[in-house]
């Protein structure tokens, strides 16, 4: 049995050394039949040529430098198009994921599940973080049309077949742990302590975070569409009760209307509003059908050494 390891990296030179004598430590702890695949994302410091010195010292250490960085989704679906073991896993290379923790997600797949994946149960990261994190999975879960485990990652272990159904999706907007729950099989997860960043900065930057969390809201649930229609008939009914009570006065006490356009003023407002939302809302579906009916490949590969 082969296994197959994913780690999608960008300007990772300050911990490469580390992360390969972790993952190959707890690799070998483990099995000998395995192979880590390190996507280079279009990294602009020495992350490749660090990659490339652990390729030497051993070719299970295999790496694939994409063109130019093309997201953390896209890096990681770059990788698992390459696995070829029937044991496949993802986790992180800023060795916030612990690799020593994949050992225990193969003894659940042993058990008869088809998907482990970490659940972390408490964060070492800045606590306004902490809080929409918190929010977002929460708020995610309400409104998914399938259900995502709240506070799940992309630290898994799944089987070929799973893999297999994953990469069949074909889909641009990666949400790639929603696209894991939507495939469906006996999954489970496992609770674990996130550690610390073990070097270097952040990736994600905010807007990489608010893209990823738009691809989970708008790709496995209609509730922005459904958003709009409450919306409307809310702005309409009281559009109804503000005309029925504005003739009312008009009939009834003429001389207490205020004359002047701050009604009018206020209507155009207030619906001018509701359709630029209703427009941004239904653009973004709009342009996620563009992205898919473009077919342009989610990632480009410039060089591989398997």
């Amino acid at each position: 049995m082969i296994v197959s390891v994913v780690i999608p990296v960008y300007n990772e030179e300050e911990i490469i050394t580390v992360l390969f004598q972790r993952v190959m430590q707890a690799m070998e702890n483990w099995t000998k039949d395995f192979e880590i695949i390190c996507v280079n994302d279009g990294s602009k410091d020495k992350t490749l040529s660090l990659l490339l010195e652990a390729h030497k010292k051993d070719s299970r250490w295999k790496v694939i430098s994409l063109s130019r960085n093309f997201g953390h989704q896209a890096a990681f679906l770059a990788g698992l198009s390459h696995a070829k073991g029937e044991i496949i896993g993802m986790i992180d290379g800023d060795l916030q994921d612990p690799p020593e923790l994949l050992i225990e997600f193969y003894k659940k797949i042993q058990e008869g599940y088809d998907v482990v994946f970490g659940v972390r149960k408490k964060r070492k990261e800045g606590f306004w973080k902490r809080i929409a994190y918190r929010t977002y999975y929460r708020f995610l879960r309400k409104v998914s049309q399938v259900e995502i485990p709240l506070d799940s990652g992309d630290f898994s272990l799944m089987t070929r077949e799973v893999l297999d159904n994953i990469i069949a999706s074909q889909e641009h907007s990666l949400f790639i742990r929603g696209i894991r729950s939507w495939v469906g099989f006996k999954q489970y997860a496992f609770e674990y302590e996130r550690d610390k960043r073990f070097g270097g900065e952040p990736k994600y930057t905010l807007r990489k975070l608010f893209q990823l969390a738009y691809n989970g809201v708008f790709s496995f649930s209609t509730f922005p569409v459904k958003l709009l229609t409450t919306l409307g008939v809310a702005v309409i009914s009281v559009a109804l009760a503000y005309s029925t009570y504005a003739i009312t006065m008009k009939i009834l006490y003429p001389e207490k209307v205020i004359q002047g356009f701050t009604t009018l003023a206020i209507a155009i407002f207030i619906f001018s509003g509701v359709q630029l939302l209703a427009l941004g809302m239904i653009g973004e579906y709009v342009l996620r059908i563009y992205d898919e009916t473009r077919n342009r490949p989610v990632f480009v590969v410039k060089e591989k050494f398997l």
